[in-house]
């Protein structure tokens, strides 16, 4: 975890190929000579995280064991929660159990899988709860991503500020201020598109980028620019989720909905939030049909 300490770096580029997208670019540079007891555990927990990212939970849920560090178990609770959804309850209760205890409570990485455990539960204030007092890069950009879900982009600005004063150019910093941008919309749209479009310039291309790339251009209009891009992502990773919810959107507006990809989102992600709305959508329209027959 990006710690807010000076000193040489050894995981700075699993990192970023981490916070980029590049999820089996930091599994399969993972081999890093000399490290730390203490970069072993967070470079582990980044390899972790990645085959989360990638959906392999059960391979993270296998390999982390009882004797494994407090920060890859709190890795191994997001692999359940997002594995066996029917479960959470449970693994929110053993979640409980780990920030109860004033030792683990306070590791930094029980404190992120926390908050991003509660943001996906949309249960916001417990989230902040856990993460609001920073510490971390990691913990400040998913501050400024929770601000950003409860549509309060003015405390989200503030977090990015600690972030700013800290490292400008960090690659975090640099992804919150384009997710602010975002949020907040109009002339700052373009500033996004610029920031994401310096991070294709310097690092291989990642489905996260070419979606992020791709929402600007949806944002400004340019559905066309849009559509390349992502069938450029779906060439990467055809099952990513991202990708297919902005191709349903995007295709709608370039004169060509396409069925087939919402098909494949009801199938790989049937809880996904567009297919849930999309789902609400033809209820409401069969109610509408029904009370006219």
């Amino acid at each position: 975890m990006a710690s807010m300490a000076a000193g040489p770096d050894h995981l700075f580029n699993l990192r970023n190929s981490f916070y980029l997208g590049a999820y089996q670019a930091a599994i399969n540079n993972s081999e890093i000579p000399n490290l730390s007891q203490e970069d072993i555990v967070e470079r582990d927990c980044l390899v972790h995280r990645s085959y989360i990212a990638l959906g392999s939970y059960q391979l993270v849920i296998n390999e982390i064991d009882e004797a494994s560090a407090t920060p890859l178990q709190a890795v191994k609770l997001l692999a359940m929660y997002l594995s066996t959804p029917e479960n959470k309850e449970s693994t929110i209760a053993s979640l409980r159990e780990w920030l109860a205890d004033p030792t683990a409570g306070s590791n930094a990485t029980v404190r992120l899988i926390a908050g991003t455990i509660f943001m996906h539960e949309e249960d916001y204030s417990e989230a902040l709860k856990h993460t609001h007092s920073g510490g971390t890069m990691d913990l400040h950009a998913l501050n400024v991503q929770i601000f950003i879900k409860m549509h309060r982009s003015d405390y989200a600005e503030k977090q990015l500020r600690v972030m700013q004063q800290f490292d400008e150019d960090h690659t975090l910093t640099q992804l919150a201020s384009a997710w602010l941008n975002l949020a907040v919309g109009g002339s700052k749209i373009q500033e996004a598109y610029l920031i994401f479009q310096d991070f294709s310039e310097k690092y291989p291309m990642t489905s996260l980028i070419l979606n992020s790339k791709a929402v600007c251009c949806m944002h400004m209009g340019n559905f066309e620019e849009a559509e390349t891009l992502l069938l450029d992502a779906l060439n990467k990773d055809a099952k990513d989720p991202e990708t297919l919810a902005n191709l349903v959107v995007c295709s709608i507006h370039v004169g060509k909905p396409s069925p087939r990809y919402l098909s494949q989102l009801k199938l790989s992600h049937p809880e996904h939030v567009l297919v849930k709305r999309a789902a609400s959508a033809e209820d409401n329209f069969e109610r509408a049909l029904q009370s006219f027959a």
